[in-house]
């Protein structure tokens, strides 16, 4: 099964995109993982919020297809811990899909559209991260779970 992450807009600091790509070559070891940058343009900051979701919207439809699994990172999303988690992805890796599909949303989350497309709400945290700094953390835990499933000693370090 391939694992893809799909990110709305650049990470613009470069020690984000070097915890990214930390994760990003540990979790290769386990599963083809791909990151997906969908670009924003620059007009769209100017746009009231419910049009620009829109707009990242039309982005993210495009990489959603029938045969995928699709969770949105939504602070409003489900609760669970690290082993939890490794269930989760345990089952579904184990399932019919042929792509897992993470999203991490703009800085004003998701549009009905897109909520009504993805197939579960994942909440990393009852904090609010910013939606780059969310990036580190999910590959982190993302990385863990398959170390759990794996049963190799990470978690417990």
């Amino acid at each position: 099964m391939k694992i893809q992450l799909l990110l709305i807009g650049k990470t613009d600091k470069a020690y984000i995109e070097e915890g990214i790509n930390e994760y990003l070559g540990r979790l290769r070891h386990y599963a083809d993982t791909e990151i997906i940058i969908a670009p924003v343009k620059k007009q769209w900051s100017k746009l009231p919020v419910q049009e620009r979701k829109e707009k990242e919207a039309e982005v993210i439809l495009k990489h959603i297809m029938q045969s995928d699994r699709c969770i949105l990172l939504d602070e409003k999303g489900k609760s669970l811990n690290s082993g939890g988690f490794a269930n989760l992805l345990g089952q579904i890796m184990s399932g019919p899909y042929k792509k897992l599909l993470f999203v991490v949303g703009g800085p004003w989350g998701f549009s009905p559209e897109v909520y009504r497309k993805a197939h579960m709400k994942l909440s990393l945290s009852a904090m609010t991260f910013s939606h780059q700094v969310i990036r580190i953390i999910f590959l982190e835990q993302l990385y863990r779970a398959m170390t759990i499933i794996r049963g190799e000693p990470y978690h417990n370090q």
